[in-house]
């Protein structure tokens, strides 16, 4: 099921045109004017509003009224379509202090799930949510995405995926969509130009995931998989409502999202956030930030394993962490140094953006303790802006999941826009 906007007709108080708007036009492109502003305007006060019952939990119409501003009329108008578009339930009253009970709202989150999964190098997520974000299921598979070809991780995703339809269709629940996060370069089409930790290159991802599917009735997308964690750190993380933000991935491959001005940057193409690209000197070594401070960096440095499966990456990080507490030396001084070097490619990226947080994700979490003091140490010594511009280096608490439950938000985030899901059998 694509999510569209419907036009309908105003309600009661509803202006549908703006006076003197179509002065000089044609009679035709006047009325096609008229009823495009009326759509972009009703689309955006819907959302408005169940915004606003997202951020108070229950409310009723009188108080969207008084905290909107829009007028009583209007707002009974749109609370209208919203339950009826299963966006929106009544949820009990309450006894003001005069007049009969005011019926209170909320976000209904019985009708609907929204899907996000990633594949990467080890592993395969899946998140499920309903529409106020909460979690409906959260799986977790191992999966060699470094040695699967493209068509075995699409079967797999498709897999996957299946399951968890499946499961909500059981409840009851509506798809509203598929999101799913890749790390590596994805254009606006949803074709993987570049995912080199999988081996995949001008790969039509959502193509080939949607006819394994079956063409499902829901879109099916492709993101960045550092695009989606920022989208989960904003909406859900310990800094969530940040305006400006950097993620970074820290799985094998070393991405950056972007949320700039409270919106996530994908640039022209979408192909922002390589930050692991970037080049930096430490100790009078010169390279790219990913080679000297990515998760494969750590590994290639501090494994005890010389060849290392793809499903076996969490587990070596997991050794490693445990070396690092029993404080053995090799380890701790190889961590910090790492630390060192990704605090210099998180300078550059401060000096550009100016950003509020700087979040480490994936495995980055689990060796925060060693690596993060220097980063720390290095962001403050590099940076032209006294104390970092106000940057902090923080850690995700979303951990592995982040970027398949933002996968999941970000079809969220369109509703909250004003584009509205139709409830089946409309």
């Amino acid at each position: 099921m694509a999510m569209r906007i419907a036009a309908k007709s105003a309600g009661p108080g509803e202006a549908e045109e703006e006076p003197g708007r179509a002065g000089g036009r044609t009679a035709g492109a006047a009325e096609r004017a008229k009823r495009a502003d009326f759509t972009d305007v009703r689309a955006n006060n819907l959302g408005f509003v169940l915004r606003q019952v997202r951020a108070e939990g229950r409310c009723s119409r009188a108080d969207l009224a008084a905290k909107t501003g829009l007028n009583k009329a209007t707002v009974s108008s749109l609370v209208a379509e919203l339950i009826e578009r299963r966006v929106l339930r009544e949820s009990g009253s309450v006894i003001g202090n005069i007049g009969r009970p005011a019926v209170l709202l909320s976000v209904d989150t019985g009708y609907y799930a929204s899907l996000g999964v990633e594949v990467n190098v080890d592993y395969m997520t899946l998140v499920a949510v309903d529409l106020a974000g909460n979690r409906l299921l959260s799986w977790r598979r191992a999966h060699d995405g470094a040695h699967a070809t493209p068509g075995k991780s699409v079967s797999a995703l498709a897999g996957l995926a299946k399951r968890a339809v499946d499961r909500m269709d059981s409840e009851g629940r509506q798809i509203l969509g598929l999101a799913v996060a890749v790390p590596g370069m994805i254009d606006n089409d949803g074709v993987v130009q570049r995912a080199p930790m999988l081996g995949w290159s001008d790969f039509d991802l959502t193509g080939r995931l949607r006819q394994a599917m079956r063409d499902p009735k829901y879109a099916v997308t492709a993101d960045n998989d550092a695009n989606l964690g920022a989208v989960a750190e904003q909406r859900f993380g310990s800094w969530a409502g940040v305006s400006n933000m950097i993620y970074l991935t820290g799985e094998i491959g070393l991405g950056a999202g972007l949320i700039v001005d409270g919106e996530l940057r994908r640039g022209a193409t979408g192909f922002a956030g390589e930050i692991g690209n970037l080049l930096i000197e430490v100790d009078g070594r010169v390279g790219r930030v990913e080679d000297f401070a990515g998760i494969r960096a750590v590994l290639d440095e501090l494994s005890e394993s010389d060849d290392i499966a793809g499903t076996e990456v969490e587990a070596e990080v997991e050794d490693i962490v445990t070396r690092a507490r029993a404080e053995e030396p090799r380890v701790v001084a190889a961590l910090e140094r790492i630390g060192r070097c990704l605090g210099a490619g998180i300078a550059l990226a401060v000096d550009l953006l100016n950003p509020e947080a700087v979040v480490l994700g994936g495995h980055y979490q689990a060796l925060s303790p060693w690596i993060g003091p220097a980063a720390e140490t290095e962001l403050a010594a590099r940076t032209h802006a006294s104390g970092a511009g106000g940057a902090e280096i923080v850690v995700s608490a979303l951990g592995h999941e982040a970027p398949a439950l933002g996968a999941a938000t970000g079809i969220l985030n369109d509703i909250d826009a004003g584009l509205m899901p139709t409830p089946l059998g409309r």
